[in-house]
């Protein structure tokens, strides 16, 4: 019985309730910059791994001994 009484009219004395309106740009802002630290995350996530596999096989090139471990990029 009260729920029916919630759903229908406001008591006499009370302001009815609405619902906010949203802002469909504040919503895009916020989901555009989620979006671009993300990628931003990633990218510097992609490059650190990178970084670290270089400097992990030059460490074994050198803790096997070898002398020239420098990585010799071909001619274009």
């Amino acid at each position: 019985m009260s729920t029916s009484k919630l759903e229908s009219k406001p008591e006499p004395g009370e302001k009815p309730k609405s619902q906010p309106k949203l802002q469909s740009g504040d919503n895009r802002r916020g989901a555009i910059a989620g979006l671009i630290i993300a990628i931003l995350i990633l990218g510097v996530g992609w490059w650190l791994a990178r970084d670290l596999t270089a400097a992990s096989k030059m460490q074994d090139c050198l803790m096997s001994g070898r002398s020239n471990c420098n990585v010799i990029e071909p001619a274009r």
